[in-house]
């Protein structure tokens, strides 16, 4: 078991001693806190957890940890410093839109910011950077640099990013979904089959690439939105049982067809107010699609494909100029720390 801590000589004892012979991620993460939590710039990998696999992030402000999924295994843990008062980093679901290895900022003096993972167009990112301990950046969210790049080889554009107060594990849901439960049996089985022919969009763009797909439902709106590579593909009306329960704030990743019954095999994780809507089961079946807009998401389908829930309205506030963020506050940063 690989461990990754940048400063060893904190854990010591039977507390080392038990983070070098556990046998579980869990139990690392669960020894590491005891101890007095991770300190800045220490993190943990283990990417053979799960080798392969849709990879989702999501980043605790109230703790300052970045937890990294694949294939709905946590393999990754790590400190990290949010936006400080005045430049707070937004909370909600982005996708990242955008990768630099050799980032530089053209408003904060050409400073680097090695390994960024854009999530914004106004400012917000994933990238390298000093952690004191606290909040200090400008919006940003900052990694220790060996972790950071460690992070950038596993995404891709359209990777999944919660920024949020809390949240839950990923858990495993199958079900047609809600973009083919309008489509006939035959047409259903048919879109199913072909995701065994298609693959993760790759981690670097290049010429025949896999295209990124991202779906976004409001209930607010009734309305689904259906994005590929940032750009609105189409939209529709979309139907809700029980309308008048909300839905919660879910995300869902694609990880492929399960078995031949024609069903869609995802990987959910809530997020936002506890308590606050249906389980992810139970809201992945309460919506229906279009029947044209349906095939129009089933044709672009991919393992990856994410599919955010949501009872916020999709307007100005919570969606960036290309691709779409769904935030909690209504505004971005004035000042964050990307052009």
């Amino acid at each position: 078991m690989k461990i990754t801590l940048r400063r060893r000589s904190l854990l010591k004892g039977a507390a080392a001693a038990a983070l070098a012979s556990v046998g579980t991620f869990e139990v690392i993460v669960a020894a590491a806190r005891e101890v007095s939590k991770l300190k800045p710039g220490q993190y943990i990998w283990v990417p053979e957890k799960s080798p392969s696999g849709p990879v989702a992030i999501i980043v605790s402000i109230p703790d300052q940890l970045v937890h990294v999924y694949r294939g709905g295994v946590r393999i990754g843990l790590s400190t990290c410093s949010t936006g400080k008062k005045g430049h707070s980093t937004p909370t909600g679901v982005f996708t990242i839109l955008q990768k630099d290895k050799h980032h530089h900022s053209s408003t904060y003096n050409n400073a680097p910011m090695p390994n960024m993972n854009r999530l914004t167009w106004s400012g917000v990112a994933l990238h390298a950077g000093n952690l004191p301990g606290y909040p200090a950046s400008h919006g940003c969210v900052r990694l220790p640099l060996k972790f950071s790049e460690l992070l950038f080889g596993v995404t891709h554009v359209g990777t999944p990013v919660i920024i949020a107060d809390d949240h839950s594990e990923p858990s495993p849901v199958t079900h047609p979904g809600p973009i083919l439960t309008s489509l006939a049996k035959n047409e259903m089985a048919t879109a199913v089959a072909a995701l065994d022919k298609k693959a993760l969009p790759p981690k670097t763009r290049h010429d025949g690439m896999q295209h990124s797909v991202s779906v976004l439902v409001s209930s607010a709106d009734r309305e689904m939105y259906v994005l590929k590579d940032g750009v609105i593909l189409a939209q529709g009306k979309i139907e809700i049982e029980r309308p008048h329960m909300p839905l919660g704030s879910h995300v869902f990743v694609l990880v492929g067809a399960q078995g031949d019954g024609g069903s869609l095999h995802w990987h959910a994780t809530s997020h936002g107010k506890t308590g606050a809507g249906d389980s992810p089961q139970k809201v992945i079946g309460r919506l229906r699609s279009d029947p044209a807009l349906a095939q129009k998401v089933a044709n672009e389908m991919h393992p990856g494909l994410v599919l955010v829930v949501t009872d916020k309205p999709a307007h100005a506030s919570t969606r960036s100029d290309r691709n779409f963020v769904v935030m909690a506050q209504d505004t971005l940063p004035s000042n964050a720390a990307l052009p």
